[in-house]
């Protein structure tokens, strides 16, 4: 017999806050695609060009740029498999950053304990945003754009708040 107070330390803390974040790409693998096409149509219309006219030197300058933009966006692509997941629980703030490497790292923090610390520019906006906890700084958000930051910031800012004020007990559900 338990009474219906009783801690049950196997019971699951609510989330009160997660957020996944990863790398803004606006161009898509069939985006790509047609761009190279188009390029690689362009630098060929070109190189005949300048093949009748006898600059022949041209034809592999121009392969080579098409080179370089296909190897920069492949290295594009590797970058965006990058993510950092920001999640609150009443008992911990957890930070955890994967790399497009696949290298993962993660931070545990005391979200009693932590602070929202922003970085702004007058003009631009919000930054940098970093975690403050025990005089240590932790860069979060660095994907996100100046007013995604703010409305981030806004919203972790919130979770924090709740995770200080605690977990209320509601009986009914």
């Amino acid at each position: 017999m338990t009474a219906g107070n009783d801690f049950d330390p196997g019971a699951p803390e609510p989330m009160l806050f997660s957020a996944l974040l990863t790398p803004h790409r606006s161009l898509n693998r069939t985006g790509f695609v047609v761009l190279m096409v188009l390029l690689s149509a362009i630098s060929f219309a070109a190189g005949v060009v300048f093949l009748m006219m006898g600059a022949w030197p041209v034809v592999g300058f121009l392969g080579l740029d098409v080179l370089a933009i296909h190897f920069a966006f492949r290295i594009n692509f590797r970058r965006a498999a990058a993510s950092e997941e920001i999640s609150v629980t009443p008992s911990e703030l957890r930070v955890r950053r994967t790399s497009h490497r696949g290298h993962v790292v993660e931070w545990v923090l005391n979200p009693l304990w932590v602070r929202i610390d922003r970085k702004a520019d007058e003009e631009f906006g919000i930054e940098r945003l970093y975690l403050v906890s025990r005089g240590r700084h932790l860069s979060i958000a660095s994907f996100l754009g100046p007013d995604e930051k703010a409305s981030f910031a806004n919203a972790l800012s919130a979770a924090l708040a709740t995770a200080r004020r605690g977990v209320t007990y509601n009986p009914v559900s």
